[in-house]
């Protein structure tokens, strides 16, 4: 479980793509504070921003505005987004990434224990004797056969390259980690495998996760909070149970009903939502989701809704400023 000190805090991000004649903004006010140890859960549909988001916090992306705060306890409260080079290259160490294609994240020309031991190579003076052996370490955490870390990344399966990416992006012992649908492209059995991996390293090593992923059940399982996004925006954040047993906003009721649920005589009651997925590059006037809003008013199309709390509960929408949707056929 997650402590009460914060680590991480995320203020106001924004990040446009420019283009010849279109600007597309992919993420707008994106606010969030997250405490050590625990694990966020990012949610929402392909093209909300989720991705982009984890990229700015890590700064594989440069955002286009607002700020990435780290908590140090050596330098205080870092900027990761208008830090000095030297101290991005102190502290990037410490905030790493887990891509979303184990194949395609991994270079085909270097071994294994190229890949893993690169980041060693980079951010640390350890001799080769040190390297190897850190390596060694890494590879029987995550349950990596030893004498194959001279292969190539086309010898192993799925879920073995996935190792693969958690066992570089630990290997330096950051303090946090995106995991960027870290299982989304494995089994559901290799799922469960990696699932448990990451808990297990996560006690080990105090870690804090943003877990990004469209498979709303395992988001439940790991998370301890939950944010939804939509084109851009989070619209709704909560403790895991009280998110998935008490949706408010009605994007977001919506998407858990549209989970498959594993007993098949249960009753599913799906909100089909109406039209498209608004185009990010022309968004919707106030309130993005308000096309798709059985909810809808005038308001909707004119203000986007500011965000609300209640009892640790955050929503922004119009019609849940008391936190109560009236009941509504769709």
């Amino acid at each position: 479980m997650a402590e009460n000190k914060v680590i991480l805090e995320i203020k106001n991000l924004c990040k446009v793509y420019e283009g010849k004649d279109v600007s597309v903004k992919a993420l707008t006010d994106v606010s969030l504070t997250v405490y050590q140890g625990e694990t966020v859960g990012i949610v929402g549909e392909s093209g909300c921003g989720k991705t982009t988001l984890g990229r700015c916090v890590v700064r594989g992306i440069d955002a286009t505005g607002g700020e990435v705060l780290f908590h140090t306890e050596e330098d205080g409260v870092i900027d990761f987004l208008h830090t000095t080079r030297e101290q991005m290259k102190k502290y990037r160490r410490d905030i790493q990434m887990i891509f979303q294609d184990p194949y395609a994240s991994l270079d085909p020309r270097m071994t294994v224990f190229d890949i893993i031991s690169e980041p060693l190579r980079y951010n640390t003076k350890l001799g080769k004797r040190e390297i190897e052996q850190a390596v060694d370490r890494i590879a029987e955490q995550v349950g990596l056969n030893k004498a194959f870390l001279r292969r190539y990344p086309h010898a192993f399966s799925g879920g073995q390259r996935q190792r693969i990416g958690i066992a570089r992006s630990l290997i330096l012992q950051p303090k946090v980690v995106v995991c960027d649908e870290a299982v989304s492209a494995l089994d559901v059995s290799i799922q469960a495998q990696i699932i448990n991996l990451l808990e297990d390293l996560q006690k080990e090593y105090h870690l804090t996760y943003l877990f990004i992923s469209h498979a709303l059940s395992v988001v439940r399982h790991i998370s301890d909070r939950v944010m939804v996004m939509y084109l851009g925006r989070m619209v709704e954040f909560a403790e895991t149970e009280e998110l998935y047993s008490n949706p408010l906003h009605p994007y977001t009721k919506a998407l858990l009903s549209a989970a498959p649920q594993p007993d098949p005589d249960a009753v599913i009651d799906r909100i089909v939502l109406e039209g498209e997925v608004p185009n990010p590059a022309s968004p919707p006037s106030g309130c993005h989701f308000h096309p798709r809003c059985a909810y809808r008013t005038e308001r909707c199309a004119r203000e986007f809704p500011p965000m609300t709390e209640r009892d640790g509960h955050f929503v922004a929408c119009w019609n849940c400023m008391d936190c109560k949707l009236q009941e509504k056929q769709i």
